[in-house]
């Protein structure tokens, strides 16, 4: 079996909140911000086995945070407790992509201060509930691609640095 080698720009032990990208790459943010508003999203998380899972997600991206309620039993929530590593990829209309495609990924990490819970519930597009678990995703890379039906920010692509 070979062993898969990261090289440091697809490392992602520096991963930034969401804030922070869009103030590197406001565009790219503003881009992310509109396709990752169009659910669901779908998150994949690597299992306890090691084998990747996707599960669709409502993203919030408020606040200057990018984030995540989920179930308290959620195998998505025990995967980012345990591994921390997700990636997040918006929901897509069309096969021919339309409208365009955004791509982050990262660090997840749960959230238990109830002033953050606070801004996450209110930038939220729905009604949380009170038993569900926040977890903040922060942005180690984020990138997009369209198919002609879009006009794409610059930068297209991003790397948080250390």
């Amino acid at each position: 079996m070979t062993e898969l080698t990261l090289d440091p720009i697809g490392s992602l032990d520096v991963s930034v909140p969401w804030g922070e990208f869009a103030g590197q790459a406001p565009e790219l943010a503003a881009f992310g911000a509109l396709r990752l508003g169009v659910v669901p999203a779908y998150l994949a998380t690597v299992g306890e086995s090691g084998v990747p899972r996707v599960h669709p997600v409502t993203p919030i991206v408020g606040e200057d945070g990018l984030f995540v309620f989920m179930e308290p039993t959620s195998p998505k929530g025990h995967d980012i407790a345990r591994r921390g590593g997700y990636a997040l990829h918006c929901h897509v209309a069309d096969a021919q992509g339309a409208g365009g495609e955004f791509y982050v990924r990262g660090r997840g990490e749960r959230i238990d201060s109830p002033e953050i819970r606070a801004l996450a519930v209110r930038s939220a597009t729905y009604r949380p509930r009170d038993r569900y678990v926040l977890f903040e995703l922060r942005i180690a890379e984020a990138r997009c691609n369209g198919y002609g039906d879009v006009a794409l920010p610059e930068p297209a692509s991003w790397h948080a640095t250390a």
